[in-house]
């Protein structure tokens, strides 16, 4: 007798999709989106010739 199971192959999902939640896709956007952050953070920085709470006026 022969064991009918059939085998799926995994699906991809897409890198870039934006999903809520703890999902691969959140947390790579999540890492694109403070990366963005820190590099506006230097550049007001440098531009400014002051830390960057002292532009905003928080210290």
């Amino acid at each position: 007798m022969q064991n009918s199971t059939k085998v799926t192959p995994p699906t991809m999902d897409d890198r870039n999709a934006w999903r809520v939640g703890f999902t691969p896709q959140a947390e790579i956007w999540n890492g694109r989106l403070a990366m963005l952050g820190f590099v506006a953070a230097a550049l007001i920085e440098l531009a400014s010739g002051q830390g960057f709470l002292h532009f905003w006026g928080l210290m």
